[in-house]
């Protein structure tokens, strides 16, 4: 795909790996539209990108709402114009053992309202924003990409039930709307990230982090602009469509 001038939206954008893709794909010519919760986040990303250089619109949105999610694309088009690619990165954890077991005492773990929450904003929304992004696109008649952000839990990982779950359904979302909307020339492709420094990782207890980082083949935790890398690489490969891009240092063999 064309980078320079094309429309494209990144859920999650104001921060971390959203913003990395943002600035990534301005660089290459993108027109941004950055989709986040909070305002001010919001604000200060896009005067980020545009002292770069970069075109960035602002757009407040819960992806886990579809009159949100609908009014905001709705937006994106009327201000930007056709849309071109999505980058599907908003997510949450809410970390938690399936049961907890102390002194012999089993009490349940992860509760329903955490195992919903992360399943409403990282599957649901991630659901919700393709769809949205989709039905734009086939009505343009001009094709796109779709980018959905997986991970390397999506194997399963101890005590995220629930974002493993979310990250799983990512994927397999990924190859059944490949299969589906490629007769409307979309392609759709995703990235599983493994360990990169952002505020998420950042809020690993040091030990536990430390211990994370050994295991990693590589012997350190990725950077955001990696997984921004891998994002840009769909976009550009035409023939690229329905696989997952694991960027994870090695750690997944």
């Amino acid at each position: 795909m064309q980078m320079k001038g094309a429309v494209i939206a990144i859920t999650g954008g104001a921060r971390g790996l959203g913003l990395a893709m943002a600035r990534h794909l301005g660089l290459q010519g993108a027109r941004l539209a950055l989709l986040d919760l909070e305002r001010d986040t919001l604000d200060q990303a896009v005067n980020a990108l545009l002292d770069q250089g970069i075109e960035a619109r602002a757009y407040e949105v819960n992806v886990a709402d579809q009159s949100s999610v609908s009014e905001t694309f709705a937006a994106i088009v009327a201000d930007m114009g056709p849309l071109k690619g999505l980058v599907n990165n908003a997510g949450i954890t809410r970390d938690g053992l399936l049961i907890k077991v102390k002194d012999g005492k089993v009490e349940k773990g992860l509760s329903l309202k955490e195992w919903q929450q992360v399943l409403d904003v990282n599957l649901t929304g991630v659901f919700l924003c393709g769809q949205e992004a989709a039905y734009r696109m086939v009505e343009a008649g001009e094709g796109g990409v779709i980018v959905n952000i997986s991970s390397i839990s999506r194997a399963g990982n101890m005590g995220q039930s629930n974002y493993s779950a979310a990250k799983a359904g990512v994927a397999s979302l990924t190859v059944t709307w490949a299969k589906e909307l490629a007769r409307s020339g979309i392609r759709v492709g995703a990235v599983a990230p493994g360990f990169i420094e952002t505020e998420m990782t950042a809020s690993i207890r040091p030990d536990v982090l430390e211990k994370i980082t050994k295991g990693i083949p590589l012997g350190k935790l990725g950077q955001p602009e990696d997984i921004a890398h891998s994002v840009a690489y769909i976009f550009a490969n035409d023939y690229f469509s329905g696989r997952v891009i694991e960027c994870d240092g090695g750690l997944r063999v």
